[in-house]
């Protein structure tokens, strides 16, 4: 992505953040220059939703000459791990994004704790010794201003010593908090006094034990940024009501001065939401704890290291979120058009390979039993560069057991007695009949070559209406092929998690197991694939032929090849939703 000047920037295909972010630029705000940041709390993977914020964060400051740094919202060590900051550095990476520093709330722990001291000492903060239940009573309602709690006027310099004593350990969890005072009348709920600190008695990934007294999201949030010199703020639409209280706190730690100019201005956008996805941490979370899902990374879960792991590159995500767009209204995005993308990717780059995952042998009566021939077979149609390779052809093959009915319907123009079809890469076959097993399932299927119609040779031309692939039982690879779906079988997951825990009394688990798709993952270990496949590396993408896109799983050795799904070749859910 080049580099682009205000002036040289066309409006018409600009979002309304792009729009915002180069009229600051033209007005000289910040000293024209753009910072960004994305900056998750390191308490769970990374999902679809969060490439979305990713792309734009990274996106609009490489775009227009800024910088973009990560930063870590770890203000909660309750529940932050390393193992969630690693795996957030990776997924960023991987999605093909770089960052310019990297910071953590926690560096500002002092500033921000200094901060706290100043607005008790300016009389703007007070510790409250309520109980939660009581605070959050008094708050109130949209409708009804909130009541003043009994501690709002209490002496500043008893604040101060409480405050003190928050940090201390001496104090149990919630036996107090520190809150800004600024008005319980106020139509925006979460002005009136909100808490900014509490105490969390567990230790810190980083800073261990030294902080017992954290502080609340919204108040180390805008001061983090403060800090960093972000100049746009890029959020989704849920903290629209927190945006004009990071604007007090900013305004506070300004103390007044320069109001308008060099500090981060908040934009919010649209979240992204996939109809059949449940992306909520929380959620994604009880997955794996209940062992719903394999883990974090499992090829049905919607996090970034799920769909890597599945298939999908990083090129046909940011294609995704470019398409959806960014706009000021929320929508359930279409799940078929992000499959659609990973689609249209694959098909440039993934190399075509045969692959047989329900298996029934071919005998070609006619072919000697101890020829064998290397075909030729291209590697992706769509690419000339890519060349091709030899697919090994004998007597006796392995193909799909749903390619022979013996006794087909007319529209059927694969192998059933009398018709005639073509082999992929190699010769046409006419079917002369199948054998059985005492319970009537079909064990072989008998065809006849003819002569010269192999690709390229003088015959090969002779009209037939169907193909199918094929591998050769003596040099194909036996393989594990897990055939992985959609998770869930509502269209809206969230919102059918919420009915039945309202209206049936389930719980979340139980809710969840009502909801899974019970066709989710098939694995079968009875497949075949052809030899070229036997020096594959994990996440090395394939289109078997006829039937999907695979990847090469992480476990996958020389001695044991799994292979993942992708994709199908065709949006199989919409005819099924179609006729439901």
């Amino acid at each position: 992505m080049d580099i682009v000047k205000p002036e040289e920037v066309k409006n018409e295909h600009l979002n309304f953040v792009e729009e915002i972010v180069l009229n600051d630029l033209k007005d000289g705000k910040n000293g024209n220059k753009v910072q960004t940041r994305f900056p998750p709390e390191p308490n769970g993977y990374l999902h679809i939703g969060h490439a979305k914020a990713i792309c734009i964060d990274f996106g609009i400051a490489k775009r227009y000459g800024g910088v973009c740094n990560l930063r870590f919202d770890d203000t909660n060590p309750s529940k932050e791990d390393t193992e969630y900051v690693d795996s957030i550095m990776e997924d960023i990476q991987w999605l093909g994004f770089k960052w310019n520093n990297v910071y953590y709330a926690s560096d500002y722990f002092q500033q921000l704790w200094d901060f706290a001291v100043r607005l008790i000492k300016e009389g703007k903060a007070y510790i409250d010794e309520q109980k939660q239940e009581d605070i959050l009573a008094q708050k109130g309602t949209p409708t009804q201003p909130g009541i003043n709690s009994p501690y709002r006027d209490r002496p500043i310099e008893e604040s101060l010593e409480l405050f003190n004593k928050m940090n201390s350990g001496e104090l149990e969890e919630g036996s107090m908090v520190l809150r800004a005072k600024i008005d319980m009348a106020h139509n925006n709920m979460l002005f009136r006094d909100p808490i900014i600190y509490r105490i969390v008695k567990t230790p810190h990934h980083r800073t261990g034990t030294t902080w017992k007294a954290y502080p609340m999201y919204d108040f180390a949030h805008g001061q983090s940024d403060y800090f960093e010199g972000v100049t746009h703020s890029l959020c989704t639409l849920e903290f629209v009501p927190h945006r004009p209280l990071y604007d007090l706190f900013i305004d506070w730690l300004k103390k007044g001065e320069d109001l308008n100019d060099n500090r981060p201005r908040q934009t919010e956008f649209n979240k992204l939401n996939l109809n059949y996805t449940l992306l909520s941490k929380r959620n994604l979370l009880t997955l794996v704890q209940e062992g719903m899902v394999s883990g974090w990374d499992d090829p049905r879960m919607p996090t970034i290291c799920g769909y890597r792991r599945r298939g999908y590159t990083p090129e046909s995500i940011r294609m995704f979120v470019d398409r959806i767009g960014y706009t000021k209204f929320d929508a359930l995005n279409d799940m078929a058009l992000m499959e659609s993308a990973i689609r249209e990717d694959l098909n440039r780059r993934a190399t075509r390979v045969s692959a047989v995952l329900d298996p029934v042998k071919l005998v070609i009566t006619n072919y000697p039993e101890d020829k064998v021939e290397e075909l030729e077979a291209i590697n992706n149609p769509e690419d000339p560069e890519a060349g091709s390779h030899k697919i090994t052809f004998s007597r006796e093959l392995w193909i799909e057991r749903e390619d022979f009915m013996e006794d087909a319907p007319s529209k059927y123009f694969r192998l059933t007695p009398g018709r005639e079809v073509r082999l992929k890469s190699a010769y046409i076959v006419l079917c002369t009949g199948c054998k059985k097993d005492a319970e009537g399932k079909v064990e072989e299927v008998y065809c006849e070559f003819i002569p010269n119609t192999k690709t390229g040779e003088s015959d090969s031309s002779r009209k037939v209406k169907g193909t199918i692939h094929w591998v050769s039982t003596k040099h194909a690879i036996k393989a594990e092929v897990r055939l992985y779906d959609r998770l869930w079988s509502v269209e809206n997951p969230r919102d059918e998690l919420a009915r039945l825990r309202e209206e049936e009394g389930l719980s979340v688990v139980e809710a969840m197991q009502k909801m899974k798709n019970p066709n989710s993952l098939e694995i079968r270990t009875e497949c075949y694939v052809e030899s070229f496949l036997a020096d594959t590396k994990p996440m090395d993408h394939y289109q078997f032929q006829r039937i999907g896109y695979f990847c090469t799983d992480k476990d996958s050795t020389a001695d044991h090849l799994i292979f993942n799904r992708t994709v199908s070749l065709k949006d199989n859910w919409s005819k099924i939703k179609g006729k439901a």
